[in-house]
């Protein structure tokens, strides 16, 4: 291999793949990048087993190869060169030389016949927006559970209804729901779920992609594709709750305040919450008062008010202030409705106005 690639290029491929790459005690060539110069690209791939991902995008080539170079080393010594503009990639027996702007390496290289195929899904393919995808994923991979106890809790579960994308996790505290808007003619999509982690790791991907991506599907596995990129990911086997029966249908209280006043107000309380992040909400319509309460034996206890319309009978509930506080920054508009279905009963958050998105949180009876 012998090539001429521009850095800004360069580095934003190796931005998007090093990720993936990390210690693997049975197979340490997944440690590396493989970089494969071929019919006037360069395609950078790596992988964990669970993920695959490949960059794509052209260069200058003198002499085409395959090699497997340190992910760690090869992304450092490229990100510090600063004033480099094209960097030259040369393989120089079982070393790579890098050079640019009177600065050189030689890094040892893995082998590269080593380095596991990336699959790519040859099942049931449409053409979708990447925000879609982002949308959904950013608003409730927060509420999946965190191990592999009970995969299908650690995964978010994707579908199609009517012309909607629908989007849940949940781990058994609190369930976050999104229903993202496709386009007419979109498959239908058959139901998914894809662990928490690579969801979080879709939103990095596709976060800036703009135009339209191939999403393709096969038993196990989920595959996205764009012009000079690919990715595949693992899907988890299992059925997914049906959460449906959990969420409430009747309410009695229900509060709306603004979003940024519940968002100091709880960073407020919060001070002062004890070692469960437990926080009291205390609601009573008639006196016009929306309060949070928070009590530490050792720290001491806190009271703030909100400002907020009420309706419904009095109620006082406690809650995980955290699970309450994920939800605020994936809510549309400027205010936020909390509808109780009863004292020590579930709590279901939302956007004023906007029902394509649904949180709910258990109470803590304690």
């Amino acid at each position: 291999m012998k090539i001429e690639v521009i850095k800004e290029k360069l580095q934003i491929a190796i931005s998007k793949t090093e990720r993936f790459s990390g210690k693997h005690l049975s197979l340490p060539i997944l440690s590396h990048l493989l970089l494969i110069a071929k019919n006037g690209t360069l395609t950078i791939r790596s992988t964990n087993l669970d993920m695959g991902v490949e960059y794509t995008f052209p260069v200058k080539i003198e002499r085409e190869g395959v090699v497997a170079v340190p992910a760690t080393v090869f992304s450092s010594f490229v990100s510090n060169l600063r004033n480099a503009k094209n960097i030259n990639i040369e393989q120089k027996e079982q070393k790579l030389h890098v050079s640019s702007s009177g600065a050189s390496a030689l890094i040892n290289i893995g082998m590269a016949d080593d380095f596991p195929t990336i699959p790519k899904a040859s099942g049931s393919s449409f053409l979708l927006d990447p925000q879609v995808l982002v949308k959904g994923f950013r608003s409730v991979q927060y509420a999946g559970a965190v191990g592999n106890l009970k995969p299908e809790l650690s995964s978010v579960y994707v579908y199609h209804e009517n012309e909607d994308l629908v989007f849940v996790a949940t781990d058994s505290f609190r369930l976050a729901e999104k229903k993202v808007s496709v386009k007419k003619g979109v498959a239908p999509l058959q139901s998914v779920l894809v662990p928490v982690k690579n969801a979080g790791e879709l939103v990095r991907l596709l976060d800036e992609e703009k135009e339209d991506v191939r999403v393709s599907m096969e038993k196990g596995q989920l595959s996205i594709e764009a012009e000079g990129f690919y990715v595949t990911t693992r899907l988890v086997e299992g059925s997914f709750p049906d959460y449906r029966q959990i969420i409430p249908k009747e309410f009695s209280t229900e509060v709306v305040a603004l979003r940024e006043d519940v968002a100091g107000a709880l960073k407020i309380t919060t001070l002062f919450s004890d070692r469960f992040n437990q926080l009291r909400f205390k609601v009573d319509p008639e006196k016009k008062e929306f309060i949070l309460v928070a009590r530490n034996g050792e720290v001491g206890e806190s009271t703030e008010g909100i400002p907020a319309a009420l309706t419904g009978a009095p109620i006082e509930s406690n809650f995980n202030y955290r699970y309450v506080g994920d939800c605020l920054s994936v809510i549309g508009g400027d205010s936020v409705s909390f509808r109780f279905s009863g004292e020590n009963k579930p709590l279901l958050i939302g956007g004023v106005g906007d029902r394509s998105f649904q949180y709910l949180v258990m109470p803590m009876n304690r």
